[in-house]
């Protein structure tokens, strides 16, 4: 058996009221640069997942948002080369502000049923179609 680090990364389908969830485009010079994603990132040591949510949908949503409204959803759990991926999936579909790119990233606001003509990493290509059955 492998023996790779275990990185825990939160993630949240943020759905309007359209019913359209949004994704975000990994920039370029990051790992998997280009391939879409849902919002989140890294968990810091000390933070509980819906926590670094809350603190990573601000820094690079400029949004606000209450842990209360962060419903559990999934997870995925995907071994990539060199570490092993662990990430929750929540769904918000109540925040304050407009969501805005801060840090240069391309956003969409995309139906469920489009969202598999996005490439995404391999980790979150599973989380769609549960996605598409609960939306």
């Amino acid at each position: 058996m492998m023996d790779v680090p275990v990185l825990l990364v939160t993630a949240v389908a943020l759905v309007d009221v359209d019913g359209r969830v949004l994704l975000a485009q990994r920039p370029a010079g990051k790992p998997m640069a280009g391939l879409w994603e849902f919002p989140g990132g890294k968990v810091r040591e000390g933070e509980t997942p819906e926590v670094a949510l809350i603190r990573e949908l601000g820094e690079e949503l400029g949004i606000d948002v209450t842990e209360t409204c962060l419903a559990p959803f999934t997870f995925a759990s995907h071994t990539y080369d060199d570490f092993h991926l662990l990430m929750p999936l929540f769904v918000c579909r109540i925040w304050e502000g407009v969501v805005t790119a801060r840090e240069g990233q391309e956003l969409k606001w995309v139906r469920p049923q489009d969202m598999s003509d996005y490439d995404m990493p391999p980790a979150d290509v599973p989380l769609v179609a549960m996605l598409r059955d609960l939306l």
